[in-house]
């Protein structure tokens, strides 16, 4: 894991370590699992905005950020603020739905990427085929297969298609890097 902040001196991730420290508290995360986050958003440059319109330290949609209060998705302070009040209503929408922890941080991350309603779909093709729709391995199978016509159009989903290789991906990198993190950046 490479940042070009984090050295054996410094054992910083980016400049944005204080304010990500500060609002990973919100979410009862390690800071380092929200820098992991927003490093696979944005490489942690607050300017960039990504082929699908999401700006910011944490690519936010514009939607998404006019729901959260976000009035500058580009200053990076706003960005975190509306991001840990989108991450905190997930946090609620999947707390009903996935009883463990680990197991429902996957859910809430790629929620995070591809929207909860496109990991539904993926419960409800999971729960028709036979596995366990609580499971994100089980789940994320289901995902991947959402990006094909016979399971994008099968009856039990409402979402239609999806890029299911993205929020697959999404999480997964975000978890390895978080690992990596831990082991090489003190808290």
């Amino acid at each position: 894991m490479t940042s070009e902040y984090l050295t054996s001196t410094t054992g910083k991730l980016s400049e944005y370590d204080p304010l990500l420290k500060q609002y990973a508290v919100e979410l009862n995360w390690d800071w380092r699992l929200l820098a992991s986050q927003a490093f696979q958003e944005s490489r942690f440059k607050p300017e960039v905005r990504s082929w699908a319109g999401a700006t910011g330290l944490l690519q936010l949609m514009p939607r998404t950020a006019k729901e959260y209060g976000v009035t500058d998705a580009l200053d990076p302070a706003d960005n975190v603020k509306g991001a840990i009040k989108f991450l905190k209503a997930l946090q609620q929408y999947w707390g009903k739905r996935i009883e463990d922890e680990n197991e429902r941080l996957k859910f809430i991350l790629a929620s995070y990427n591809a929207g909860a309603g496109h990991i539904e779909d993926a419960q409800r093709l999971t729960e028709k085929y036979g596995g366990n729709p609580e499971v994100w391995e089980d789940v994320a199978y289901w995902l991947l297969q959402k990006s094909t016509q016979q399971y994008s159009s099968d009856p039990v989903v409402k979402f239609g298609f999806c890029r299911g290789l993205e929020p697959v991906n999404y999480v997964s990198q975000i978890l390895e890097r978080f690992e990596h993190y831990k082991q090489f950046v003190v808290t």
